[in-house]
C-alpha cells in the first residue's frame, strides 16, 4: 500500500533548461544521461548541494573540474536559471494526489535553485515534507540520504513510492525498498499510476 510519493523536482515536475548549456559548453562529450551521472558524481556538484561550498566556489571548482569555457560569474548566471518553471498540469496533478496520498518532495538542491523552486514556482506549498541536499547536508545517489528520508517521514520504505528522472537514483530507492521509477513530466508520472495500479487513476481524472 502507497500512502507517501515521494518526488524529485528538476526534470519530475520542473524543467530544467540548462542542459543544453552544459552540452554544448562541454563540446558536446556526454549525452544527457551520462551528463547526469558525471554531474552526480562531481565533487564541486557534491560539495556545493551538500551545503559545504559557496555559489563563488562551485563554480570556480565546476569549470576547473570540467574545463569549461566560461568565467565564474557567466557560469553563475546561467546556472541560476536552469529551473525554467513548472511543467504543464503539475499544479493540477499535485492537487488532485493529495487528496489521496502524503507528498514530500526530495531534490538535489543548492542556495541558489531552492528558493526560486520554493517561492518563486510556488511548491513549498504543494507538499507535506521537504528534503533539500543543501539543507540536509545528504545527496542523492547516496543510500544514507535516502535512509535519512525515511526516518524523517517516519514511514516504511514500502509504503514510500519514488519518482525520479535520473536511474541512478531510482535505484538507490529500490534497494532501501522504496517503490521507485524513472519519470519525466505529468504525462508519464500518471503513466506510472496506471501502470502500477496504485490506486483508480480516474479519481485524478476527473
Amino acid at each position: 500500500m502507497i500512502d507517501i510519493v515521494l518526488f524529485d523536482l528538476g526534470g519530475v515536475l520542473v524543467e530544467m533548461i540548462g542542459v543544453p548549456t552544459m552540452l554544448s559548453w562541454t563540446s558536446n562529450k556526454y549525452d544527457e544521461d551520462k551528463l547526469w551521472e558525471v554531474w552526480l558524481k562531481s565533487p564541486a556538484v557534491r560539495s556545493f548541494e551538500t551545503g559545504c561550498s559557496t555559489a563563488e566556489q562551485f563554480a570556480d571548482e565546476i569549470i576547473m573540474e570540467m574545463d569549461l569555457p566560461v568565467e565564474r560569474t557567466e557560469f553563475v548566471n546561467a546556472f541560476s536559471q536552469w529551473p525554467g518553471g513548472l511543467y504543464p498540469d503539475v499544479s493540477d496533478l499535485i492537487q488532485k494526489l493529495r487528496k489521496h496520498f502524503t507528498l514530500a518532495c526530495f531534490s538535489n538542491s543548492n542556495e541558489l535553485h531552492w528558493p526560486k523552486l520554493m517561492m518563486e514556482m510556488g511548491l513549498d506549498d504543494m507538499f507535506d515534507f521537504h528534503f533539500a541536499s543543501h539543507l540536509m547536508g545528504k545527496l542523492k545517489p547516496d543510500q544514507d540520504s535516502f535512509e535519512y528520508v525515511l526516518q524523517r517521514l517516519g514511514c516504511k520504505a514500502s509504503s514510500v513510492l519514488f519518482l525520479d528522472d535520473n536511474e541512478i537514483n531510482v535505484r538507490t530507492a529500490r534497494k532501501v525498498g522504496m517503490e521507485a521509477h524513472r519519470v519525466r513530466g505529468p504525462f508519464e508520472i500518471k503513466q506510472i499510476f496506471k501502470k502500477a495500479n496504485i490506486f483508480n487513476f480516474c479519481d485524478i481524472e476527473n
